[in-house]
């Protein structure tokens, strides 16, 4: 049985939801990963979600995985062509909005998965202003950030960490080999100086042995997307491993929303 609620019949969803169904909400983006990995991570998370409504159902609890949100929060991908990005004010209105819909039919269980960095701000901004305006809490996993914590742990190289390398590259790799061209991963290129200071990482700049915000676009700092060291040694093995945390700790999320949070009937 299908848990996207896109692939099943209305009575299904409302019957699964009305029994207390979790509501997974996959977000990421459309920006550039380096040359070797697709655009639109929010596949990786839709994929992430659809294991932890699987792992949900085998261990008594159901989940149902909502249509991604493909478009992530504005930041240095948004002049890369085909990076689609929603100013965060929007982004931010699009997840209360989505989480309201679901309110008013009954359903306050949703744990949102999102896989972009440029979208934990607006994220987590929503999240507060619907349990302010509705008492809703509304729990969020931002998946890149869960995994890069625990890429080290997990066995991954330390040349590997960054934009366009680990953690998305080895999940890619795991979850979408067909999208994935490894002959293309690489070393970092070096990027110039900016104001005549070296760049420290997105969006910083080094002097006087701290960093220094200033604005920048990816290929100012990291060309072609790449800035890790180097994103050849991701791999699918180290993916699988990172993805099994993240659907135990989704699952584990979904269990608790379920004990947690009564249910509500449909007016």
């Amino acid at each position: 049985m299908s848990h996207r609620v896109a692939e099943l019949a209305a009575p299904a969803v409302a019957a699964r939801l009305a029994a207390g169904a979790v509501a997974l909400l996959p977000m990421g983006s459309l920006e550039t990963h380096g040359p070797q990995a697709p655009m639109g991570d929010f596949l990786l998370a839709e994929a992430i979600a659809d294991r932890i409504a699987a792992a949900s159902a085998a261990n008594g609890s159901d989940a149902l995985v909502l249509p991604a949100i493909p478009f992530g929060g504005v930041d240095f991908f948004a002049r890369v062509p085909g990076g689609l990005v929603l100013s965060p004010a929007t982004l931010q209105a699009v997840v209360e909005e989505v989480c309201e819909t679901l309110l008013r039919s009954g359903t306050r269980r949703i744990l949102v998965l999102n896989g972009h960095a440029g979208s934990i701000a607006p994220v987590d901004a929503a999240a507060r202003a619907l349990r302010w305006r509705h008492g809703l809490l509304v729990p969020a996993m931002h998946l890149w950030r869960i995994a890069g914590a625990l890429h080290l742990e997990l066995g991954g190289s330390p040349a590997s960490l960054g934009h366009g390398g680990d953690p998305v590259w080895s999940v890619a790799l795991h979850l979408r080999p067909d999208l994935c061209r490894p002959e293309a991963a690489r070393e970092r290129l070096p990027v110039p100086p900016i104001l005549g200071l070296p760049v420290a990482d997105f969006g910083t700049l080094r002097i006087a042995g701290v960093a220094v915000n200033v604005p920048t676009e990816v290929e100012e700092v990291a060309p072609g997307g790449v800035a890790c060291a180097d994103s050849r040694p991701g791999n699918a093995d180290h993916g699988a491993r990172l993805v099994a945390r993240l659907v135990e700790a989704g699952a584990a999320m979904v269990a608790q929303l379920r004990r947690e949070i009564p249910g509500e009937e449909a007016p």
